[in-house]
């Protein structure tokens, strides 16, 4: 059995930060189009009002490239 090396504060933060954007732009989006309640009804104070969907849809990109991101920097370390 081979143990997985310790993550680094960066990796952690930027996995907290991905799940953050991407599960509030979502839910977001799901709440704008179906009416559902916010799951992280914070994330409405990021985006201005009348621009939701877009907003939303940002939030999503940037949560997805910031997990790519901290993926790569994760792997670059452990080289």
């Amino acid at each position: 059995m081979t143990s997985t090396p310790p993550k680094s504060p960066g990796a952690a933060v930027s996995g907290l930060t991905c799940f953050v954007l991407v599960v509030g732009g979502v839910s977001g989006l799901l709440h704008a189009w179906l009416g559902w309640i916010h799951l992280m009804g914070f994330v409405r104070f990021l985006v201005p009002d009348g621009h939701e969907i877009y907003g939303y849809a940002v939030m999503v990109v940037l949560g997805v490239a910031v997990g790519a991101a901290g993926d790569a920097l994760a792997g670059r370390r452990r080289s």
